[in-house]
């Protein structure tokens, strides 16, 4: 007779756990799930288990297995249910391993954003120096290399830096506040122009080049909508940019306005700038990144205006591109976006501790020759070698 397990969750953890068990099939068992009726699977108690579960729930059931994260005594609960109850593994995605098998790796080959990674003193570089800067950034990640250009300062190798790119593979979008410069690099073959507004957008009349759209009035989605309508009539493409604002100068505001952009216009093409946030917060990059990617992912964003102009910003695209492919698996998986990637993780660890004290001293104890070890445990440094801790 094959063995029935009843394995215990909650709402947001519910699809990934049917998504990896689906996966691991076939099964030497039988299974059922059961949504205990919490959102949050790592707050279920034993408390909470013995006043939900219902005895004619585990009728015919083996064993019960609960989240890793479960807190309370297990064996108690087990003598007064009359049935077996577990902990599983911490994170869903390890189950595979909690029942012998291989962890299926995490798929990171996917994203849905586009990367725009801005030259932003292009004007100033010579061609080999732009194409150089560009293939940085494919290497990092970029999908389209955006030619920054400098308020009042000539550029007149403009349309040579264009067709450069071009030849070598590259999207090229230019990004000026000078309509001239936007004009010459459509006409010069750009991909993208950046930007547009409700009080410019004839121009887009004048070149084949898709425009970003930014409100003329800043802060007013009203004025970006106009646009939007404006590039509709005349039947041309266009990407809406509602502008990400920094701290304290109208952040929240803003990411209200993304909000409302994309449930007023469920299909439109959007873009969000993260520079403002990476560049003029003075924190890490990776964190900031990981954060506004996940926003960028529940709002369908889909394309990423990213820098690196500050020292501590000098990873930001290669961190915008792992960002883009852990939300997408995350979201792909309906999981929370941990245990895919350590590579956002560049001043901590998931697990920075692999060896408590007493398997530190057990290890030293065994040690016969004078070369010194350290080891790192919660409690502290341990330096030892046949002498002793």
């Amino acid at each position: 007779m094959t063995d029935k397990f009843l394995f215990l969750t909650g709402k947001l953890a519910q699809p990934s756990l049917e998504k990896v068990l689906a996966q691991m099939a076939p099964l030497p068992f039988e299974y059922h799930i059961l949504e205990l009726g919490l959102s949050v699977a790592a707050l279920m108690t034993d408390k909470m288990i013995a006043r939900r579960l219902k005895p004619e729930f585990i009728v015919g059931y083996k064993e019960i297995i609960v989240p890793g994260r479960c807190r309370g005594d297990l064996k108690i609960l087990s003598k007064s249910l009359g049935i077996s109850i577990v902990r599983g593994p911490e994170e869903v995605k390890d189950l595979p391993i909690y029942f012998g098998r291989e962890r299926k790796a995490p798929d990171l080959s996917r994203y849905n954003v586009n990367i725009f990674a801005e030259i932003v003193d292009a004007p100033e570089r010579d061609i080999d120096s732009i194409l150089s800067r560009a293939k940085y950034y494919r290497e990092s990640g970029a999908d389209v290399i955006d030619i920054g250009c400098l308020p009042q300062e000539k550029f007149p190798h403009l349309e040579e830096a264009v067709v450069a790119l071009h030849e070598a593979g590259f999207k090229v979008s230019v990004d000026s506040l000078e309509l001239d410069d936007l004009r010459r690099a459509g006409r010069a073959g750009a991909d993208y122009l950046l930007s547009l507004t409700e009080e410019t957008y004839h121009l887009a009349e004048e070149v084949d080049s898709i425009p970003i759209l930014v409100p003329a009035v800043p802060g007013s989605l009203e004025s970006l909508e106009r646009a939007m309508e404006l590039m509709d009539k005349i039947n041309r493409p266009w990407i809406a940019d509602p502008i990400l604002d920094p701290i304290h100068f109208g952040l929240t505001n803003s990411i209200v306005r993304y909000h409302q952009l994309r449930q007023r216009y469920p299909s439109a093409d959007i873009m969000m700038g993260v520079g403002n946030l990476t560049e003029l917060t003075d924190a890490e990059t990776s964190g900031i990144n990981a954060l506004l990617f996940g926003i960028i992912s529940e709002l369908g964003v889909n394309n990423v205006l990213a820098t690196e102009v500050s020292p501590h910003a000098r990873r930001a695209i290669k961190e915008a591109d792992v960002a883009r492919r852990m939300m997408y698996a995350a979201k792909d998986d309906s999981s929370l976006p941990r245990d895919l990637t350590s590579d956002l993780l560049v001043t901590h660890e998931r697990r920075p501790f692999p060896d408590n004290d007493q398997e530190i001293e057990a290890l030293a104890s065994n040690i016969k020759d004078p070369n010194y070890r350290i080891k790192v445990a919660e409690q502290g440094i341990y330096l030892f070698n046949r002498d002793g801790l």
